[in-house]
């Protein structure tokens, strides 16, 4: 007996979110993707289907592709800073080799359409190349170039999930406490030298518009900010964004995300969401 159609999809349907969302950094179109496939897969000759699993992943990747070529002239036109939606989750080992962090979804925005197609699905989610080959509709010797390109560009042999836990948890308070205070020495001793702010207000709330780097300037930021808002900064939790430790706060009433990539002990990024359009999933309902 043949298994139920709905059932191998609802079996698929978290990883196909998974994939969706690592391809767009949008949960809203992840989610729109998924649903476009499971109409074709429910309108489809499942009798036709050999591998189901592999069929899914062929038609969500190329709607994903599609989308990113209207997505890629939004973003061209995107006031300042853009960051993919904040992921409010922790990590899962079982997942782990999908667990990206933010700081690889912010590479993978230098990429092709192609050449992220190629890594996701080759290096990250494990798909043989012919595969992968078929599924972006492309020579497996033409597929293999665009994986290497892409896994050079976001040097993939970075190390991932280093700070413990708990490491990490106690550094976003101390960082937001140190922010809420303006404590420029407290903030010095948490920041690399060579740090680097990234702000995504998407021309919604205020957020600055240009990367901010160094320790120094990144202090000087937040002791302004302390100076003007700090009372009206406030911690609602410590979590997992992106793989990142990271916190959610209010600022004068607007909801933002703060996620720290935490390099040999210090904060080496900062990517802080305020765009109310990507926090809609944010605080739970």
């Amino acid at each position: 007996m043949r298994p139920d159609p709905v059932d191998i999809f609802q079996a698929q349907r978290p990883r196909l979110l998974r994939l969706a969302y690592r391809m767009l950094g949008s949960h809203a179109e992840a989610e729109d993707m998924v649903q476009e496939a499971w109409l074709r897969w429910q309108n489809g000759d499942h009798g036709q289907v050999a591998e189901p699993a592999a069929w899914l992943t062929r038609v969500v990747s190329r709607l994903c592709l599609d989308q990113m070529k209207s997505a890629r002239a939004r973003r061209e036109t995107y006031p300042g800073t853009w960051l993919p939606e904040p992921l409010i989750e922790e990590p899962d080992d079982a997942l782990r080799p999908d667990n990206l962090t933010l700081w690889l979804m912010v590479a993978l925005e230098r990429l092709s359409p192609l050449e992220r197609a190629a890594f996701l699905l080759h290096d990250v989610f494990g798909q043989p190349l012919d595969e992968v080959a078929r599924t972006i509709d492309r020579a497996p010797a033409a597929t293999r170039q665009l994986a290497a390109r892409a896994r050079a560009h976001v040097q993939i042999d970075r190390p991932r999930y280093t700070v413990p836990r708990d490491t990490g948890t106690a550094l976003a308070r101390a960082f937001f406490d140190a922010c809420k205070t303006g404590d420029a020495a407290a903030l010095g001793t948490m920041l690399a030298e060579g740090a680097t702010l990234h702000a995504d207000g998407g021309g919604k709330v205020n957020a600055v518009l240009n990367v901010i780097r160094g320790e120094a300037a990144i202090t000087r930021m937040f002791a302004a900010l302390s100076r003007k808002f700090g009372a009206e900064m406030e911690l609602l939790s410590t979590t997992t964004i992106d793989g990142l430790p990271g916190f959610i706060s209010r600022i004068a009433g607007s909801l933002q995300t703060t996620a720290l990539d935490i390099t040999d002990g210090r904060i080496n990024r900062i990517y802080i969401t305020r765009n109310p359009d990507k926090l809609t999933g944010v605080l739970p309902h």
